[in-house]
């Protein structure tokens, strides 16, 4: 990628793969918030670190059924490929954003 294609670019890279252990999500800022990074099946997602029920963050909520994400707060639960409410509390949605790896490198595009 030529330096001119990257400043034009939506992505913008936001960890190492490496950092996340399969079957767990670290935190990183992203788009003046924070980004909750999954990994897990092999593969890695990443969602808005906040709980649409009750605005708390995911950080601490482990991953569940190796595909959710639950909030340590009152047992929400979301897709973390797809940002949905799975269960109540919560009803609406999580934020989601595209991501791509590039060896060892992930990259967010900003919605």
């Amino acid at each position: 990628m030529q330096e001119s294609d990257r400043a034009q670019s939506p992505f913008q890279k936001v960890a190492n793969a490496s950092e996340i252990p399969e079957g767990e999500a670290r935190i990183y800022p992203f788009d003046g918030g924070e980004v909750a990074i999954c990994h897990t099946q092999g593969n890695y997602f990443a969602l808005e670190n906040m709980c649409s029920h009750a605005r708390s963050p995911l950080e601490s909520g482990p991953l569940a059924n190796e595909s959710q994400i639950k909030c340590p707060l009152h047992g929400a639960r979301f897709d973390v490929k797809t940002g949905k409410a799975m269960c109540l509390p919560a009803v609406m949605p999580v934020k989601t954003y595209t991501l791509e790896q590039r060896g060892d490198e992930l990259w967010l595009a900003k919605k």
